[in-house]
């Protein structure tokens, strides 16, 4: 089996092992209607818990690949099948070094203008096969909308690269599902900051270490207190062991 879904506090995460990724993803690109790929942190999840939406858009998505290392950690711990772990930075450039051997399409939403442009830049000099379809900025006012949908809608990219500035964050292809085509949604917040090089991604060391959050608290000294939230993921843990065993 390529995928296998999970329950880790009864929301879905999926196995899959890296290898099986090319293929998972050209077989979605034959399937028609929106496809979605979400990169799911512990956070994530406890969200999830407490908003009917956010579950609903994780059970549709075609896949909900773990980055969190509390998510294996977890799903270990419940006896569940082990997930991979998955860096978003290096997984979104698998994905774009797929798409480029067989010269498929790109669509870039999100960021401010200048991130975007140079995002834009720097991934045709880094994928020249990978064609650019178009692009939008994010944070653009509602009555402009319309028109973002319309112009994915005729260019039916691919993937679209869904980055900062948009409603509704990973909800926002899910919301707005019956307005595409055959597209894969792929949300990384902080995506085109990252191609820009305006912000810089976490190191592989940091990530296999799974020290990224460290580095979190660092830039945002308040994101401390995710602690508490933590400490209710880690009793939940153990109240769905002990059921799961009686």
């Amino acid at each position: 089996m390529e995928v296998e879904r999970i329950s880790v506090l009864k929301i879905p995460v999926d196995v899959i092992q890296p290898e099986n990724l090319e293929n998972k993803l050209f077989s979605l690109l034959e399937k028609p209607g929106t496809k979605q790929i979400v990169f799911l942190t512990v956070w994530d999840l406890l969200k999830a818990r407490h908003n009917a939406e956010y579950l609903n858009c994780l059970k549709e998505a075609s896949l909900v690949l773990p980055v969190s290392k509390s998510i294996i950690s977890g799903a270990r711990f419940l006896k569940e099948s082990i997930p991979v772990r998955y860096n978003p930075f290096s997984t979104v450039v698998s994905f774009f070094t797929s798409l480029e051997t067989r010269y498929r399409s790109l669509y870039l939403l999100g960021g401010h203008k200048g991130s975007l442009m140079e995002a834009e830049r720097n991934l045709h000099a880094t994928f020249p096969g990978l064609r650019i379809v178009g692009r939008y900025v994010g944070y653009y006012p509602k009555k402009v909308e319309k028109d973002v949908l319309s112009a994915i809608f005729k260019a039916n990219p691919s993937m679209v690269l869904l980055g900062d500035g948009l409603s509704g964050g990973i909800n926002w292809a899910y919301e707005r599902r019956n307005n595409f085509g055959s597209s894969i949604f792929v949300y990384y917040k902080k995506s085109l900051d990252i191609f820009s090089k305006r912000s810089h991604k976490i190191s592989k060391r940091t990530f296999d270490r799974g020290h990224e959050k460290w580095v979190e608290i660092l830039r945002n000294p308040l994101k401390i207190f995710l602690f508490f939230p933590f400490l209710k993921y880690m009793f939940l843990l153990v109240i769905y062991r002990i059921l799961k065993k009686k």
